[in-house]
């Protein structure tokens, strides 16, 4: 399998079983899948408010896709240049005064909320926040809304939200309903398995066993066109396919490598199978209408990556997901199809 290299050492070898971190178990597991609604807040200022519902990634140059050319698997996660300016996406959330960002509420390390504070953290949610900074200025006012794996795009297109930062891939199936900035972070599908599991990879010894994933995510899509034998199973979201694991109603997950380090290191009773089988990056999504916000997020995503080890994504690494994920250099760099 053809392996391009995007702000990672080495995907493979940063994507080894990991088998650490806290413990959750079924029951409290259950606690945390999150029902449609929103909070707003900032770290450091109290529980949110609920309100109703150096990088080696594939450059832009010789050889890239021209402009306007069909989106492939190759230039699928090129987006807009970055600008400053404001349209009328950036105004119209300027006149509201906040900031309205689809969010995960339980996926651990990323966008989950912390029960002794009762805050929505990760490295997701330090994005957005960095995201509304740059709109709204200091102290800003952030709407987040949990929103499950297939609302995502619905959220986008009824104008429910802003954007969406969650841990979303960026394809071309997705890129023909709503926009995505550039790419943030890289990962690919991998499975999820107990320890003492006969399970390898992504293969044939899935055959007869029960394998979750979070309907409309990558991981279905996935099975749908290879399902090894495997019985499917899926979910509203990813954190639901371990908490089968845990009472026994699954015999294996699949889903972002990014995502199941970050369940393995719930539960040291679960590894990472084989090796990531696809090349998938992440990045916000936005209304398809919304490109002066979509060139917005890049410039801030610019701005986000810049200052080498000092850049606040290296800082954002390391606190949230370097014990889990370690060995990556630096951010996906940017790419443009414009």
């Amino acid at each position: 399998m053809r392996v391009r290299a995007r702000g990672l050492v080495n995907l493979r070898a940063v994507l080894a079983p990991v088998a650490a971190g806290m413990c959750v178990m079924a029951a409290a597991a259950a606690v945390l899948v999150p029902t449609l609604g929103g909070d707003a807040g900032r770290a450091g200022r109290g529980p949110d408010r609920v309100s109703p519902p150096a990088a080696t990634h594939r450059a832009h140059g010789p050889g890239a896709a021209p402009a306007g050319a069909p989106c492939t698997a190759r230039n699928a996660a090129e987006s807009l240049r970055p600008s400053p300016d404001d349209g009328a996406a950036v105004k119209r959330i300027k006149e509201k005064g906040q900031l309205v960002v689809g969010v995960d509420q339980n996926t651990y390390r990323w966008g989950y909320r912390d029960p002794a504070t009762g805050t929505l953290e990760g490295f997701d949610i330090d994005l957005a926040r960095a995201i509304a900074e740059d709109l709204l200025g200091p102290h800003p006012k952030v709407v987040f809304k949990a929103v499950p794996t297939n609302q995502r795009i619905p959220a986008l297109q009824k104008r429910s939200v802003d954007m969406v930062v969650r841990t979303m891939t960026i394809n071309c199936a997705r890129k023909q309903q709503v926009a995505f900035s550039t790419s943030y972070f890289q990962a690919g599908q991998q499975v999820l398995a107990p320890i003492a599991s006969k399970v390898r990879a992504f293969d044939d010894s899935l055959r007869g066993k029960r394998v979750c994933t979070a309907a409309g995510s990558t991981g279905e899509t996935a099975l749908t066109a290879q399902r090894h034998g495997a019985k499917v199973l899926t979910v509203p979201n990813q954190l639901d396919c371990l908490v089968r694991l845990q009472l026994g109603q699954a015999d294996a997950v699949v889903t972002d490598s990014a995502l199941a380090a970050a369940q393995a290191a719930q539960d040291p009773a679960v590894e990472l199978k084989g090796e990531p089988f696809t090349d998938e990056s992440y990045g916000v999504a936005m209304n398809k209408d919304d490109t002066d916000l979509v060139r917005r997020v890049n410039k801030v995503l610019d701005d986000y990556r810049g200052g080498g080890d000092d850049s606040s994504w290296m800082r954002a690494y390391r606190k949230w997901l370097k014990a889990d994920l370690p060995g990556i250099s630096g951010p996906p760099s940017p790419e443009y199809g414009d």
